[in-house]
């Protein structure tokens, strides 16, 4: 009969710890990737805004609808700087969740192996009483047997 694992309970929060780094480690991922998304979007709305700056330029624009362009534009330029400052924080996050998981990785593969090394001392030690067992039976199956000889002889 095996004992129990005495450290079973921390095995579990190990890989429950591991398991809430990995979906906190997934979703960084997702969030850089929307943020990624949206900075695309961005540096193409500025572009396609620019191209029809010089569009309206060549074409002649009065000075209130330059100044608007060019207020817009700005505005655009702050937003994908923005946006590339949430990209970079995003970045540290993303590395900050990766040394995480590793840690809960590497602390759950510890306790893996306690708990797999109790197992196979387990084994051993069951091992060892079932074959003091068949000793004993078979010493006493050879003593009965040596009783019996002797008595009919």
């Amino acid at each position: 009969m095996a004992k129990i694992f005495s450290m079973q309970p921390l095995v579990h929060l190990a890989h429950q710890k591991n398991d809430g780094a990995t979906r906190k480690f997934g979703q960084l991922i997702q969030q850089q990737q929307a943020a990624q998304t949206k900075l695309h979007t961005l540096e193409q709305y500025r572009k396609d805004y620019q191209t029809r700056l010089q569009q309206a330029v060549r074409n002649g624009i009065d000075q209130t609808n330059l100044r608007n362009f060019q207020d817009f534009i700005h505005r655009l330029n702050e937003a994908v700087a923005q946006q590339q400052n949430t990209i970079e924080q995003m970045h540290h996050l993303i590395q900050a969740g990766r040394d995480e998981l590793a840690n809960t990785q590497r602390n759950m593969k510890s306790f893996d192996t306690l708990a797999q090394r109790h197992l196979e001392n387990e084994k051993k030690l069951e091992g060892k009483i079932e074959q003091r067992q068949q000793d004993e039976h078979s010493g006493r199956h050879a003593a009965l047997r040596a009783r019996t000889a002797k008595d009919e002889i």
